[in-house]
């Protein structure tokens, strides 16, 4: 063995005993992440009775096709109304917001206005603000205006996100030149045009971002809906599940159609994730090309 092999031999133990142990980080947290979904797959397929009778990994009591059955048909049907609702107001809602967050965010970086930033310090001190504290002046406002209990209610408030404004600053500042602007004025493009046909088109993977934010954060909204809506023709599936669940310690039928509605629940998620993953891992990086 040469001197050379003597003094590489000890730095391999390090670096092979870090591996391992980053290995078995991301071992444990795919375990954490993955282990509820798998429960809540298997738990799904169970009948009220084998659900809390039998070994969740045993055929026992396989049922999914009748749960899903009796989850559509439950108080009748209630559920399917709770998902469309969801969808219309986590769709509708992190698109229109992620065009509105982008705007804010590219007017933020590329414009000089008087306490120009002044003004994204306050975007980033409500960034840090929790939305359980804005519920309630967010329902004394919906109240003074009549659309306590509506649609709006929800819809409106979730449509401005501080954070996603602080993205979209950051998406513009990595993507759009302010040479490819001005090369846009001088060929006689107005401010709305030049916005429009090419700083947008350059934000595409930004606003993906964005909108995957906005998605997540919409879908999983369950304390507003709470506060503002009392007519259950127009709960979100979070808040519709959690009244379920709460009735389901008197009436244990409700149980296997909860598991099942929740299992349907993360569905649209993961296919936006996956969907939408190229130009979400492709988001996350603009701030490294800056």
């Amino acid at each position: 063995m040469t001197a050379s092999d003597t003094r590489g031999t000890p730095l391999l133990r390090p670096r092979l005993l870090g591996r391992s142990a980053v290995n078995a980080v991301v071992g444990i947290s795919v375990l954490y992440t993955l282990l509820p979904v798998l429960w809540l797959v298997l738990a799904a397929s169970k009948d009220r009775d084998s659900l809390f009778s039998s070994d969740l990994l045993s055929l026992d009591g396989f049922s999914f096709v009748q749960n899903l059955q009796d989850l559509f048909a439950m108080d009748g049907g209630l559920y399917g109304r709770w998902y469309v609702n969801s969808l219309l107001y986590a769709l509708l809602g992190a698109a229109i917001g992620a065009l509105l967050s982008v705007a804010c965010g590219y007017a933020f970086d590329k414009y000089h206005f008087p306490h120009k930033e002044k003004l994204f310090g306050l975007v980033l001190a409500a960034v840090m603000v929790p939305q359980t504290v804005l519920a309630l002046p967010l329902y004394l406002m919906a109240s003074e205006a009549g659309v306590v209990n509506t649609f709006w209610s929800v819809f409106i408030p979730v449509l401005f996100n501080p954070f996603g404004v602080y993205l979209g600053r950051i998406f513009s500042q990595g993507y759009v030149p302010d040479e490819v602007l001005e090369a846009a004025r001088v060929d006689g493009a107005g401010e709305l045009a030049t916005y429009l046909r090419v700083a947008l088109r350059m934000l595409g993977p930004g606003l993906v971002t964005v909108f995957l934010f906005q998605l997540t954060a919409i879908w999983n909204n369950f304390f507003l809906p709470m506060v503002m809506l009392s007519e259950q023709d127009l709960y979100p599936v979070s808040l519709g599940l959690y009244q379920w669940n709460s009735s389901a310690t008197v009436s244990p039928e409700y149980f296997p159609v909860v598991i099942m509605g929740s299992l349907l629940a993360v569905l649209p998620l993961i296919l936006a994730f996956v969907l939408l993953q190229r130009f979400w891992r492709s988001g996350l990086t603009a701030g490294a090309v800056k």
